[in-house]
C-alpha cells in the first residue's frame, strides 16, 4: 500500500513539475507563442460561425416550418384535374377543417402609369389562405381586402422598378386590377424567387375573365388543406401516394417541408464548413512549422534537460503542455471572433432564406469550435514535437539537429496517417457521399502535395543551378530559400493554398455568368416570347419583323403523354419490374416538337433521324439519349402518344445528344413532319434586342397587342442572377478571405520566428559594413520569389480545378480571365514582399551588439 501511495505522489509531483517547467517556458516566450495562436484564431472563428449558424438556421426552419407551406398540406398538380383525380381531391376536402385554391402561372403584367412590363408569377388565390402566418402587405389590410374585389397585391420588387403606388392600376391578361398593396412576404417565397419572377396575387373568381388560361398554357393547380391537430397528416399523404401518382398529384406536409428545406441548406452550410475547414488546415500548418523552428530553439535547453535527469517523455509533455494551452488560447479567441462573425450572416443571406434566421449564441457550437481548435492544434504539433524523443544530452556539446530515419519515424507516419484520417472524417461529416468525401480529401491532399513538391523543386533547383555571375545581393535573396530554417516550404504551402482557393472561386463564378452573358454573343437570342397561339403567331412575327428585329429561332410546341411501351401500359410495366422500364415515363406531359431537320444544339448519338414521314409509314421519333436510359428505351422500340386524345404510335429511331446550355428550344422528344403538324400547340419565338431601350419599347408592343403572350427577357435574367451569385458569392468569398488572410498571418508569423534564426547572419553583414538598404533589398528578393512561386503555383492549381469543374461538373468551355490572374499574382507578390520587409525592419532598429547581448 506505502509502495502505491509512493507511486502516485511521484506521479502527481512530476505532473506538477512538468506542468510549472511548461508555465514558465511559456512566460519567457510570450511573444513568439502569441503568433503560433493567431495562425489558427481565423480558422475556428470560420467554422463557430459557420456552425453556429447552422444550427440556427435548423432551429427556425423546424420552428417556422408551418409558415414555410401556409397548410397542414399542399397538393399540387402539373395539369387539370381529371374527374378522378377531382374526386381524390374532394375527399381530402371533406376531412379538413378549411381548404383553399390556387391557380399559379408566368405571364406579363402591364403597369399602366409608368408603361412597364415584367414576366410575372402570377397567383390567382380563392379561399383563406394561408392558414399558418400570413401575407404580409403594405398597408397591413391588404392582406384581406385585395380579396373582395377587382384588386391585386403586387411584389414589393415590381412596385419599386415600376416606381408603382397603392391605387394604381396593373394590367394581367386582358383585365384590369388595382393595385390594393405592397407584397412583402408569403409563405415560402424567398427573395430569389421574387428576384427571378415577383408574384402578384388576384382573386381566383377573376382569373377567368384574364382571357390567361388557353389551351397548352402551363398553370399549376394548387390546393391547400388545414386539418384538426391531431391529425396524422403524413400518415394520410403515406395511404394516399399511390392515387397520387396514378393522377399525376403531389402532396407535400410541413414535415416534408421542413426536411427538404433543411436538407437544401444543409449542402450550402457543409460547403461553407469545409470553406472555413481548410482555413483551419492552414493555420495549424502555420502551427507546425513555427513549432518546429521553436523546439530548433530549444534544442540547448532540451539537451541540458536530459542531463539533469529528465527523460525524453518529460520533455515531450512540457512542449505538449505548452501547444495545448496554444490551442485552448486560440480556439476560445476564434470562437469569440466566429461569433462576431455569425452575426452578420443572417443579415448578408437574407434575402437567400425562406426564413428569418436568429442570432442566438449556439453553445454547442462554440463548444466544438474549441474542442476542435484543441485537437487539430495538437495533432499537427505532434510531428515536430516527436523529434524531441532523439535529442539526447550529448547535444549540449554537438548543437546539431540531424533527422534520424530509425524506427521511431513510425510514430510521424502514424501522426500523418491520422492526420489523414482526420480529414476524411470531418468531409464526411459535411457531405453527402464517400465518393465527394474522398474528392474533397484527395484535393485538399493534392493541393498540399503540389505546393511542396514545387517548393522543395524550388530549392533544389536554387542548389544545383545557383547563378553565382548575379550581383551580390540576388545571390543573397536567393540563397535565403534553401539556408538552414529557411521558411520556403511553409510560405509556399500557406499563400499558394489561400491563392488556390480564392481564385478558384473568382474562375468559377466568372465561368457562370460567362455562360449566361447571351447578349454579348451576336448570333445568340437574348429574348423569349411562348405562349403564342397558333391564331397569333403570324401577326406576332410581323411585329418582329416591323421593329426590325431578328427571328433567330420559331418553334411549335404541342403537349403530349407516353401511353404504351411495346404493348405495355403503366399498370403492366408497375405490376412487372423484369421489363426494365420507368414507370414515371408515363402520364407526364411532355411538350414535343416537329421539324425535318437535326439543330445545330444537337447531334445523332445511335440510330437514323427521318426529318418526313412516308405515306402510311409509322413515324420515327427521336429520343434525347439521358431520357431514353432513365426510361428504359431501346432503338426500335414501338410507343404509343396520347396526343390530346388522339393515340399516335411511334418507333424509336434514334437517340440525340442535347447541349442544354445553349439558349434555344431544346426537347427530350422530336417528331419528323406530317404526324403531329395539325395537332392543337402553342408557338416559341426567340429574337435579339441590340439595347434594354429597344427591348422595353418591344415588350411594351407585345403586350399591349397580345396580352396573353409570355416574354422572357434574358438580359434581366443575366442580371437577377448576377446578384443572387454575387450574394452567395460575397459569403463563399468572405469564408475564402479566411483562408488567405490565415495564409497571411502564417506567412508574418514565419517571418517573426525566421528572424531570430538570421539574427546573427543579420549582425554579422552590418558588422562588414553592408547597409540598411542592401539588408532590406536581400529581404525583398527572399520574399519576392518565394511570393511569385507561391502566387503562381496557387493560381495554377486554380486554373486546374476551374477547369476540371467547368468540364466535368458544368459541361461547359473554360476560358480564364488574364486581367483576374495578373491582378491575382501582382497583389500576392507584392502583399509577401511588404509583409516580408516590414517584418525585416525589426532587426535594423537596434545595434548589432544590443542584439548579440539579448541572444547571450
Amino acid at each position: 500500500m506505502q509502495n502505491n501511495d509512493k507511486v502516485s505522489y511521484t506521479t502527481k509531483t512530476n505532473f506538477w513539475w512538468i506542468l510549472k517547467m511548461a508555465l514558465r517556458d511559456s512566460r519567457k516566450n510570450k511573444s513568439r507563442l502569441l503568433l503560433f495562436i493567431s495562425s489558427i484564431v481565423l480558422g475556428i472563428a470560420s467554422m463557430v460561425a459557420i456552425s453556429s449558424f447552422s444550427d440556427n438556421l435548423k432551429k427556425d426552419i423546424d420552428q417556422q416550418a408551418a409558415e414555410l407551406i401556409g397548410a397542414d398540406l399542399v397538393v399540387d398538380s402539373r395539369k387539370e384535374l381529371s374527374e378522378s383525380a377531382q374526386h381524390l381531391i374532394d375527399s381530402i376536402k371533406s376531412i379538413s377543417i378549411a381548404s383553399a385554391e390556387e391557380k399559379s402561372f408566368a405571364s406579363m403584367a402591364l403597369f399602366e402609369k409608368s408603361g412597364g412590363s415584367r414576366l410575372v408569377d402570377i397567383r390567382a388565390l380563392g379561399g383563406n389562405f394561408p392558414f399558418y402566418g400570413k401575407l404580409e402587405t403594405i398597408p397591413e389590410s391588404a392582406e384581406s381586402s385585395f380579396r373582395s374585389g377587382k384588386n391585386a397585391l403586387v411584389d414589393k420588387t415590381l412596385m419599386l422598378q415600376f416606381n408603382a403606388e397603392v391605387g394604381d392600376q396593373v394590367v394581367i391578361g386582358t383585365q384590369k386590377f388595382t393595385i390594393a398593396g405592397t407584397l412583402t412576404n408569403a409563405p415560402g417565397q424567398s427573395g430569389i424567387s421574387s428576384s427571378v419572377a415577383p408574384a402578384i396575387f388576384i382573386p381566383l373568381e377573376y382569373l377567368e375573365s384574364t382571357g390567361l388560361l388557353q389551351k397548352g398554357s402551363r398553370v399549376s393547380y394548387n390546393f391547400y388543406y388545414q386539418f384538426p391537430k391531431t391529425t396524422d397528416v403524413d400518415n394520410i399523404v403515406e395511404k394516399l401516394d399511390a392515387p397520387f401518382e396514378l393522377e399525376g398529384l403531389d402532396g407535400e406536409t410541413i414535415q416534408m417541408r421542413k426536411e427538404s428545406t433543411g436538407r437544401s441548406f444543409d449542402d450550402l452550410t457543409g460547403f461553407l464548413s469545409l470553406v472555413g475547414f481548410v482555413a483551419l488546415l492552414l493555420g495549424c500548418i502555420g502551427v507546425s512549422s513555427a513549432i518546429q523552428i521553436y523546439i530548433r530553439e530549444k534544442l540547448n535547453s532540451i539537451a541540458v534537460l536530459r542531463c539533469l535527469g529528465v527523460s525524453s517523455r518529460q520533455a515531450f509533455l512540457i512542449f505538449l503542455i505548452q501547444v495545448a494551452g496554444i490551442g485552448l488560447i486560440g480556439s476560445v479567441l476564434g470562437a469569440a471572433l466566429g461569433v462576431l462573425i455569425q452575426q452578420l450572416l443572417p443579415v448578408v443571406l437574407q434575402d437567400l432564406l425562406p426564413v428569418a434566421v436568429s442570432n442566438d449564441l449556439s453553445v454547442i457550437a462554440i463548444l466544438k469550435g474549441i474542442a476542435l481548435g484543441v485537437f487539430i492544434s495538437i495533432l499537427f504539433a505532434l510531428l515536430p514535437l516527436i523529434g524531441i524523443h532523439r535529442i539526447s544530452p550529448l547535444n549540449t556539446l554537438r548543437l546539431s539537429y540531424e533527422e534520424n530515419d530509425g524506427p521511431k519515424n513510425k510514430y510521424k507516419t502514424l501522426v500523418y496517417g491520422l492526420i489523414v484520417l482526420f480529414i476524411l472524417l470531418f468531409a464526411r461529416m459535411q457531405l453527402d457521399s464517400w465518393f465527394q468525401t474522398l474528392a474533397f480529401t484527395a484535393g485538399v491532399l493534392l493541393g498540399f502535395l503540389i505546393l511542396y513538391g514545387v517548393s522543395l523543386l524550388l530549392v533544389k533547383m536554387v542548389k544545383r543551378y545557383f547563378p553565382h555571375s548575379w550581383s551580390y545581393l540576388w545571390r543573397q535573396g536567393l540563397s535565403n530559400l534553401y539556408r538552414p530554417n529557411n521558411q520556403t516550404v511553409i510560405m509556399v504551402m500557406a499563400i499558394g493554398l489561400g491563392t488556390a482557393f480564392i481564385a478558384t472561386l473568382f474562375f468559377v463564378k466568372a465561368l457562370l455568368i460567362s455562360q449566361l452573358s447571351f447578349s454579348a454573343s451576336s448570333n445568340q437570342p437574348n429574348m423569349v416570347l411562348f405562349d403564342i397561339q397558333s391564331s397569333q403567331k403570324q401577326k406576332v412575327l410581323d411585329l418582329v419583323n416591323k421593329e426590325n428585329l431578328p427571328v433567330i429561332q420559331e418553334v411549335p410546341i404541342v403537349t403530349i403523354q407516353l401511353e404504351t411501351i411495346n404493348g405495355y401500359n403503366e399498370a403492366t410495366v408497375r405490376k412487372d419490374s423484369t421489363l426494365g422500364l420507368s414507370v414515371r415515363s408515363f402520364g407526364r406531359e411532355l411538350r414535343v416538337t416537329y421539324r425535318d431537320s437535326i439543330i445545330s444544339s444537337e447531334k445523332i448519338t445511335d440510330g437514323v433521324w427521318i426529318g418526313e414521314v412516308g405515306k402510311g409509314d409509322t413515324a420515327r421519333v427521336s429520343l434525347e439519349k439521358e431520357y431514353a436510359q432513365r426510361a428504359g428505351l431501346k432503338i426500335g422500340d414501338r410507343l404509343v402518344y396520347n396526343v390530346q386524345g388522339l393515340m399516335v404510335p411511334t418507333i424509336v429511331g434514334s437517340f440525340r445528344e442535347v447541349d442544354w446550355n445553349r439558349v434555344q428550344t431544346n426537347f427530350r422528344v422530336v417528331f419528323p413532319k406530317g404526324v403531329i403538324d395539325d395537332a392543337p400547340q402553342f408557338h416559341v419565338i426567340m429574337t435579339k434586342t441590340p439595347n434594354s431601350e429597344i427591348s422595353a419599347a418591344f415588350q411594351l408592343a407585345v403586350v399591349q397587342r397580345f396580352p396573353t403572350v409570355s416574354i422572357i427577357d434574358l438580359n434581366l435574367i443575366l442580371t437577377i442572377l448576377d446578384e443572387i451569385l454575387s450574394k452567395i458569392g460575397f459569403v463563399i468569398q468572405f469564408m475564402a478571405a479566411l483562408s488567405i488572410l490565415t495564409g497571411i498571418i502564417v506567412l508574418i508569423a514565419s517571418v517573426m520566428i525566421s528572424k531570430y534564426q538570421r539574427v546573427r547572419e543579420s549582425v554579422l553583414l552590418r558588422t562588414m559594413g553592408a547597409s540598411r538598404k542592401q539588408i532590406l533589398t536581400i529581404a525583398a528578393m527572399e520574399y519576392l520569389f518565394l511570393g511569385t512561386l507561391a502566387a503562381s503555383t496557387g493560381i495554377v492549381i486554380a486554373l486546374l480545378s476551374s477547369w476540371a469543374l467547368a468540364i466535368f461538373s458544368f459541361e461547359l468551355p473554360f476560358v480564364p480571365d488574364i486581367l483576374l490572374i495578373i491582378g491575382l499574382f501582382v497583389g500576392v507578390s507584392a502583399l509577401t514582399v511588404i509583409i516580408g520587409i516590414f517584418n525585416s525592419t525589426a532587426l535594423l532598429n537596434r545595434t548589432p551588439l544590443e542584439v548579440l547581448r539579448k541572444e547571450d
